[in-house]
């Protein structure tokens, strides 16, 4: 005879089992591969159980309402024709196939008149942060998917709460998640100073934004409309070496001044709105001006993310490599492309481009570092050659593409990524500033270390069976 608790697991039981099968359909529309849609549909018609709240936490359809709200709020229609009639003033002419194509990802021209700087590591970088923060005098813009209250994070708090004390208006957005670890005390004491900061994905109403795997990755600081930083560094002291586990920590930013900043302010305008909830920011400057100086740079920001129409983030990846002639040099901390990527570099590398990847010797996420094994054997069968770092941790982003295209930014060598990710990128086009990071990244491949096929093979079984396993994950997204 049943009882109330046997028929209470047996309701409980059949919700499961609707459930996984509401969500089986619900996947097999929405998600962005049919090898997604696969694996998750099994899943979840097999083993509801686990596998149904993972899905509403980690199921991969579209990042819903963010474009449509902050194309419906942000801007009349007239100020954004004005706007993009001003930038247009200092775009490149006749832009050959390659810059449209970039053009096209980003939905912004490339523009000349910029100066270009390239940060190496965290010392540099901070310290022209924190110049460039101490000279603003109407507003920053500020937006990291990692901030932690050590000394470089109270440093970045104390630089704000009297930045905010002088009347200079400050804007801030953080990712959550990737900020996992920052007290409430430290966004207390920004607030109320007056600095204006959110979470980029605060819980709201709705099954869509119950979702956690969508991340904002970007690294942004806008100071005045006139100078922008973008690139790999979050705010810690790990990016200063002051981490005993990673050691020297290896990274790259940019400083960007000219009409290119723009393109970096926009991007975070759309963010800043979506984690405010449809707030702007007061102050505002969005009138281009060349570089001070003569300066000349053609420069290009490139935003993805999962709210875009297309694939931007898997496409930028693609249009580099397939726009190589003689040679791709990256630097990536994982290791883990996206099936058309790879199919790209094979491709790349059988028509006689020379592709080095660096990639670090020792790992911060495991499953992420036994992945990038299983790509070794199609690697090395096609002449792709792989480079662990082995004086420190290596977390930049940065590809080098022949002798004249070259980017820093935040996105690395993985689905999460190409297609999960917020993540923003700037090109710069000119043989001048692809030298400064072909120097950067020789120096680096000096102190890495190849890899070969027999860093696989010679491996154990129990090893292998690691490394598949974590290659599976890719499936899923």
């Amino acid at each position: 005879m049943w009882n109330a608790f046997t028929w209470t697991l047996a309701i409980v039981a059949a919700l499961f089992h609707l459930g996984g099968t509401a969500s089986a359909l619900h996947a097999i529309w929405n998600c962005r591969t049919s090898a997604s849609a696969i694996a998750w549909s099994l899943a979840l018609v097999l083993f509801p159980y686990l596998t149904l709240p993972a899905y509403w936490v980690l199921g991969t359809y579209r990042f819903a309402g963010y474009q449509r709200a902050f194309r419906a709020g942000a801007f009349d229609k007239a100020a954004v024709a004005n706007y993009i009639q001003e930038v247009g003033k200092f775009a490149i002419p006749n832009a050959g196939p390659v810059e449209v194509g970039f053009q096209r990802l980003a939905d912004f021209p490339i523009t000349g008149s910029n100066r270009v700087e390239l940060l190496i590591d965290g010392e540099q970088t901070f310290a022209v942060l924190f110049e460039e923060i101490e000279k603003a005098e109407k507003y920053i813009l500020l937006e990291y998917f990692l901030i932690a209250d050590d000394d470089i994070g109270r440093q970045l708090k104390n630089s704000l709460i009297k930045k905010a004390g002088q009347g200079v208006a400050c804007y801030f957005v953080y990712d959550e998640l990737g900020s996992l670890g920052l007290p409430w005390a430290y966004i207390r004491d920004l607030r109320e100073a007056g600095v204006k900061i959110f979470p980029f994905y605060p819980a709201r109403v709705g099954a869509g934004r119950l979702q956690f795997n969508f991340r904002n990755h970007r690294k942004i600081t806008v100071v005045d409309g006139r100078v922008a930083l973008i690139g790999g560094i979050n705010i810690h002291d790990d990016s200063l070496g002051r981490n005993p586990f990673y050691g020297d920590w290896r990274d790259t930013h940019v400083l960007v001044e000219g009409p290119a900043v723009e393109g970096i302010q926009l991007a975070f305008l759309s963010d800043y709105f979506w984690a405010s909830d449809g707030m702007m920011p007061d102050v505002l400057d969005l009138h281009p001006a060349p570089a001070a100086g003569n300066h000349d740079t053609k420069a290009l920001y490139v935003a993805s993310g999962p709210a875009d129409p297309t694939d931007v983030g898997t496409l930028f990846f693609m249009h580099c490599i397939n726009t190589a002639q003689s040679r791709i040099w990256l630097a990536t901390p994982y290791f883990v492309p996206v099936a058309s990527v790879l199919d790209a570099l094979k491709a790349a590398a059988l028509r006689g481009v020379e592709i080095k990847i660096i990639i670090p010797l020792r790992w911060d996420f495991f499953m992420m570092y036994l992945a990038a094994y299983s790509y070794l054997p199609e690697a090395a069968a096609n002449g792709i050659e792989i480079y662990r770092y082995r004086a420190g941790h290596p977390h930049q982003k940065v590809m080098l593409i022949d002798d004249h295209t070259s980017w820093v930014g935040s996105s690395n060598l993985d689905a999460r990524s190409m297609q999960l990710n917020f993540e923003g990128n700037l090109v710069v086009f000119g043989q001048e500033f692809a030298s400064q990071v072909e120097r950067m990244l020789q120096h680096d491949l000096d102190r890495s270390e190849p890899m070969s096929r027999d860093d696989y093979d010679k491996r154990s079984l129990l090893f292998k069976l690691g490394v598949k396993i974590a290659r599976l994950f890719d499936t899923i997204l």
